[in-house]
């Protein structure tokens, strides 16, 4: 069972990386940071039609990182924070590593910048 939610939890966060390589994803997740926008006021920064907008959507959505309300013809799209908090999470194991891996760098460094002196 834990095997199954780990597998579960790496394809959420490989679904959620994936859908934030392309830079118009990331354009229009950090636009929507900002509040609700339905895909046409989204689309409009970029050359692109609706339906390219929308398929940049559907890729978002499927990440867990928009949630799509429909209004008469209008689609709505709000940001769903909670799967950039657990690829936060995620990139924060590498940042306690790398921090200890580059405090290890600094001290060898100064002994041997000491060790000249």
């Amino acid at each position: 069972m834990l095997n199954q939610m780990v597998k579960h939890s790496d394809e959420q966060l490989d679904d959620v990386f994936r859908a934030l390589g392309d830079p118009t994803r990331r354009a229009m997740v950090q636009r929507l940071s900002a509040g609700r926008l339905s895909v046409t006021e989204l689309a409009r920064p970029f050359t692109m039609s609706l339906p390219a907008a929308s398929k940049h959507v559907k890729v978002l959505e499927e990440a867990g990182l928009v949630r799509r309300t429909i209004e008469g013809r209008v689609h709505h799209c709000q940001l769903d924070p909670r799967p950039l908090g657990r690829a936060m999470s995620w990139l924060g194991e590498y940042t306690t590593f790398w921090n200890e891996r580059l405090s290890a760098l600094e001290a060898v460094l100064s002994e041997q910048e000491h060790d000249r002196d």
